[in-house]
């Protein structure tokens, strides 16, 4: 027995990525007559989406949906959804979801965009959210894979995957993010595609910091697939599996990252790069660039389960300052020879 279509769909985020996740709905439903409305924490946000149908903010002058509206009460846009897509910074996840919980409908199918290991506890953010709402794993899901918000939100075409345990949950949602320019298709390794997206940001960070050092594109080429092997083998070390990183919310989604300007990764491991202090690339970015916030807790991810991860733990040693960007090169190639094919270590 199919699900049945959503009465409301809740985006909770009116970033770029949210907001464009938003229209990608919208379209995706226009002629069902499901609402889609979106939160945004500020006022004045939520009054343009509703007004001139526009995100000027992240989105320039992008015409939204009709369908499409927004608020900055919690509650309002909550009440009544059956899919909740939640579009916030990842490390703000749990204090969020807190406030969010006490509106959820009963059978809410829950969505993440966010692609981040939450701090101090390493978990992803499937499983913050399992942790803090009580939700069964089979109405949590995830979407990952290229996902360059101003190209989608141009309706350039593009594909991603939606992961959940259940493949049924992860259809429905498929069906109802199917616009023309967005092609959704379906995974039930939730693990192997939320890491293969978190990952990237940091992989994107390093190819950012050759970048912006002048180096080429032979540089740039090893560093991104040397990197997707690194994630490879964290994946398969949590249980994940092989495939997955060569599919769209892997080596996709990484190819994407490292290689656009439109990447807030890429744009800040290019400002570090050319000799920018981290303090000044945040004060510089308009939005959160997800790597520097995920890469500690990932290399401490790694250490546990015994995975060497050389690009990762290169990455932090230059966030947490001991390590210069110069140098970071020079400490990768100098590593012990082997194997192209070594996977597990």
């Amino acid at each position: 027995m199919s699900k049945p279509l959503p009465h409301k769909i809740a985006v909770m985020g009116a970033g770029s990525w949210g907001t464009t996740f938003a229209k990608v709905l919208a379209d995706a439903v226009s002629d069902q007559d499901i609402p889609v409305q979106i939160w945004a924490r500020r006022e004045e946000a939520a009054r343009e989406i509703n007004e001139r149908h526009t995100n000027s903010r992240y989105l320039r002058d992008t015409k939204l949906p009709t369908n499409i509206s927004a608020s900055a009460q919690i509650a309002e846009v909550l009440t009544g959804a059956d899919l909740v897509v939640l579009a916030i910074p990842s490390q703000s996840l749990r204090e969020e979801l807190a406030k969010f919980v006490q509106y959820f409908e009963q059978d809410v199918v829950l969505l993440s965009l966010m692609k981040g290991l939450e701090r101090g506890t390493d978990l992803r953010m499937s499983e913050v959210m399992a942790e803090v709402t009580g939700i069964p794993a089979d109405r949590i899901a995830v979407l990952s894979g290229p996902n360059l918000a101003m190209e989608i939100a141009r309706e350039q075409p593009t594909a991603s995957v939606v992961a959940c345990s259940n493949a049924q949950t992860a259809h429905w949602i498929a069906q109802l993010c199917s616009a023309p320019y967005f092609r959704p298709y379906t995974n039930d390794d939730v693990l192997g595609v939320e890491l293969g997206g978190i990952v990237k940001n940091i992989i994107a960070l390093a190819v950012g910091m050759c970048d912006g050092m002048g180096m080429g594109d032979n540089t740039k080429s090893t560093v991104i697939t040397r990197g997707l092997a690194e994630t490879t083998r964290l994946v398969l070390a949590l249980g994940g599996r092989l495939e997955t990183l060569s599919g769209l919310s892997g080596l996709g989604d990484l190819v994407a990252t490292c290689s656009s300007s439109l990447s807030r990764n890429n744009t800040a491991g290019r400002l570090l790069g050319q000799g920018l202090f981290l303090e000044e690339v945040n004060d510089r970015m308009s939005q959160t660039a997800e790597g520097i916030k995920s890469a500690r807790a990932v290399l401490d991810l790694s250490t546990s389960h015994q995975v060497d991860m050389p690009i990762t733990e290169s990455v932090v040693m230059v966030l947490e300052g001991t390590l210069s960007v110069e140098n970071m090169a020079e400490r990768l190639l100098s590593r012990e020879l082997k194997s192209e094919g070594e996977l597990q270590k």
